[in-house]
């Protein structure tokens, strides 16, 4: 079985990239991303509604982290570490099949730059080489074509199309399950 450790916690960098742990402080930049109407679009989960929610957000994915159940990186520039912009990581870990479930979340500012590339690549890569996992899942809204290009750009190969498997807000949604094995 699976048994992953992330403490202390696991820094990447990357030529641009720094992906670091998230703390309060980034609370303003979850809230907007997660508030976002043009970044949440596709992303088929209630919209944060306060800066309070993004504390508790942030509080927890740390849980989840200092339990070694999940993971998660504020992306950030090497030359402003302080200022995340994004996130990436593991956020359901299924321990006894040695798979996970990868997300990521990017500020409008940011797309079409290479960036989520770049970062998803070096996660992958901790995925496979620290945490042992044998296949990496990406679960997606089979509009966003953005996401579905990203994945297939980084090795993913589409595994499942779900007709109305997910039931958000009165509707049911259509899932697309990208994987890549090791």
């Amino acid at each position: 079985m699976l048994c992953p450790h992330f403490t202390p916690f696991p820094e990447i960098q990357t030529d641009r990239l720094l992906l670091r742990r998230m703390t309060i402080n980034d609370a303003k930049e979850i809230f907007f991303l997660r508030s976002s109407d043009e970044v949440m679009k596709y992303i088929d989960k209630e919209k944060t509604a306060a800066l309070q929610d993004a504390e508790i957000y942030i509080n927890k994915i740390n849980d989840s982290i200092n339990s070694n159940n999940g993971i998660m990186w504020g992306i950030t520039f090497k030359n402003n570490p302080k200022k995340i912009f994004g996130y990436i990581g593991y956020w359901r870990l299924i321990k006894e099949n040695y798979r996970a479930e990868v997300g990521y979340l990017l500020h409008p500012l940011y797309w079409r730059k290479g960036i989520m590339k770049e970062a998803l690549l070096r996660v992958i890569d901790f995925g496979f080489k620290d945490m042992q996992l044998h296949s990496i899942e990406a679960n997606i809204n089979p509009s966003n074509a953005a996401s579905a290009r990203l994945l297939q750009a980084t090795g993913f190969v589409q595994e499942a199309y779900f007709k109305e498997d997910y039931f958000f807000n009165g509707k049911f949604y259509d899932t697309v399950i990208y994987s890549k094995l090791q």
